[in-house]
């Protein structure tokens, strides 16, 4: 039996971000743990197949890209699936366990087979810590506040990718490629394994309480009922229903187009002459600007809505791709970074808040791991497109294929999105 949550100021549970600030903020800094594991090999890894396992070939070089991107996609449904079932804390503490062995196979990985080890544990780490901090948050506070939750959690999390990224860039420039910058992802797994089995307190209860207080309604979410089968989510997530299935597919093509720049961004640059250190400042660059935006675009589609973030973050993601595939400069591709960031900082939190408003709470955990599979199933096909194209025709064309895809995902959210904020009823504030 999975114990209720409850408020901690007086033991009865509410629904809100006043009522769990504690809680909230301690999430928040745990999801920046998880950021910070993920951070420790985006300036590093692409460079150690290059210089240490002398790979030659880019689709050979990301199949540690591929490895993640799949096993997280999967660890993100069953995060889902069994947050419901056994509560979010456990899941989230299972997370952590998984996260402790990855810097270190990193440090010690004789052949290149054990990187790519290192990153499916690493990808089913991410699916279970990222997606239950989610769903946890938007247990927390409710109907009312999601997109600035969502954008808080993506913040903490990618604000901590940036600044690990290029933490390691200049520990790497200093000390060598291992294993000084896996340092840090030592002390992120241990910080996080503590406070999240301390610490860290169940919130099924949250939903559950948000699930007896719905009122049913006239509206497209309000008709999807609370009984549906896990197979009946995942048709509805993926397919079926307007909104949710938008949201999954730019869900997905936005992480191909992140697969593309984890792995081969820092090879463009190099080629570029860039220094170590500035090759990890460009790196840095888009994951900073893309967490510190979520702070004002995730309350900004509280207001505002959804929809119009979406359409404008991917066309802006198209734009900036197309940039960096035209640049030969650390100035332009810095402008390109900033760009990048800004449209993903548009995106990300939104995405999930929509999920978050037509998902009913009974299936919302389940809905969340439908669309993070998906989502992240992006790194995976991101890492193959994009390694066999630049195989094929080099790093820029491939980058101008991605760009193509970007621009035609917002299409499709302009098409078929209808807005999902929930609107006050007549006579009511």
């Amino acid at each position: 039996m999975v114990s209720r949550a409850v408020d901690e100021s007086d033991g009865v549970t509410r629904l809100g971000l006043g009522a769990n600030a504690a809680q909230f903020a301690l999430l928040v800094a745990v999801n920046a743990l998880v950021g910070g594991t993920l951070g420790q090999e985006r300036t590093v890894l692409p460079l150690l197949a290059e210089r240490e396992f002398h790979l030659a070939a880019y689709t050979t070089a990301l199949t540690y890209i591929v490895a993640f991107g799949v096993a997280k996609a999967i660890a993100n449904y069953l995060a889902g699936t069994w947050s419901d079932r056994y509560g979010r804390k456990p899941v989230l503490v299972g997370g952590w366990l998984v996260a402790v062995p990855v810097p270190l196979l990193l440090i010690w990985a004789p052949t290149w087979g054990w990187v790519v080890a290192a990153n499916g544990l690493l990808g089913v780490s991410q699916g279970l810590t990222w997606s239950t901090t989610v769903i946890m948050k938007i247990d927390l506070v409710g109907p009312t506040r999601r997109g600035l939750a969502m954008g808080l959690n993506e913040a903490a999390g990618y604000g901590a990718l940036a600044a690990t990224a290029l933490a390691t860039g200049y520990i790497a420039a200093e000390y060598g490629l291992r294993p000084e910058p896996f340092y840090l992802g030592i002390a992120y797994a241990a910080l996080g394994l503590g406070l999240s089995g301390l610490a860290v307190r169940e919130t099924l209860g949250h939903a559950q309480l948000e699930s007896a207080s719905r009122v049913a309604g006239s509206s497209r979410q309000d008709r999807l009922h609370a009984d549906l089968t896990t197979r009946e989510v995942f048709r509805e997530t993926s397919l079926r229903e307007p909104a949710l299935s938008a949201a999954s597919q730019a869900g997905m093509v936005n992480n191909l187009n992140d697969g593309l720049a984890w792995g081969l961004f820092p090879l463009l640059f190099a080629t570029a002459g860039l220094s170590l250190e500035r090759i990890g400042l460009l790196v840095a660059i888009y994951p900073a600007v893309w967490g510190l935006g979520q702070l004002v675009t995730g309350a900004a589609s509280d207001r505002v809505g959804r929809k119009p973030l979406i359409v404008a973050g991917m066309a802006t993601q198209a734009v900036a791709l197309g940039i960096v595939a035209v640049g030969h400069s650390f100035g332009l591709w810095a402008l390109a970074s900033v760009l990048i960031g800004a449209g993903t900082a548009m995106v990300y939190p939104t995405l999930l808040a929509a999920v978050g408003d037509v998902a009913h709470p009974v299936w919302r955990a389940r809905a969340v791991g439908v669309y993070r599979l998906l989502r992240d199933g992006g790194f995976a096909l991101g890492a193959l497109l994009s390694g066999l194209i630049a195989d094929a025709l080099g790093i820029r064309a491939a980058i101008w294929a991605v760009a193509a895809l970007t621009a035609v995902s917002a299409a499709v959210v302009g098409v078929r999105m209808y807005e999902t904020l929930p609107r006050p009823s007549p006579g009511k504030p």
